[in-house]
């Protein structure tokens, strides 16, 4: 998590399209892959607790993710580890669902005027499509290597790993 955590804080700046921040979707939906729906909304909500309070993004930096990874995850789950669906989670969860919750968000906490409910669909969804099909990519390429599998269940026995090791070590 702490790793997914710091890539996503780190290259949310560096590649950035005004109004949209296609690399965080490609945490969230390899967050969702690699940990699961509860672990990845917590990774997507400290990515952005971390750059507002750093970086000085809006609250779009909450809407804008969580409920994309958190819907990510459960559907990746539900289709019994399908890639294709922890992309179509993100795209709905953060391109539809989240853009629908930042009007709210936007208009009566933060003050911001002239926005209608679907305001930021465009740019949410054009995001997740970026982030997604990158993310595509490489979860993909690592699911033909194998080292999808593998990578998922080290996650797994992470506590195992560990006690093992520190056996090793004494």
């Amino acid at each position: 998590m702490a790793l997914l955590i710091a890539v996503g804080v780190v290259i949310s700046p560096l590649l950035r399209i005004e109004g949209m921040c296609p690399m965080a979707h490609l945490i969230n939906i390899t967050a969702a892959v690699l940990l699961g729906p509860v672990d990845a909304f917590l990774v997507a909500l400290l990515i952005g607790i971390i750059r507002m309070c750093v970086m000085g993004i809006p609250p779009l930096a909450l809407t804008g993710a969580v409920f994309g990874a958190l819907l990510s995850g459960i559907l990746y789950k539900v289709s019994k580890g399908k890639i294709w669906a922890a992309i179509l989670g993100e795209i709905v969860g953060t391109g539809i669902i989240g853009a629908i919750v930042s009007y709210p968000v936007m208009t009566y906490i933060c003050g911001r005027e002239g926005l209608g409910w679907f305001f930021y669909v465009p740019s949410f969804t054009c995001g997740t499509l970026i982030g997604g099909s990158v993310a595509a990519i490489l979860l993909y390429r690592l699911q033909h290597m194998g080292a999808l599998k593998k990578m998922q269940i080290k996650i797994a026995e992470g506590g195992k790993i560990w006690k093992r090791s520190e056996k090793t070590a004494i």
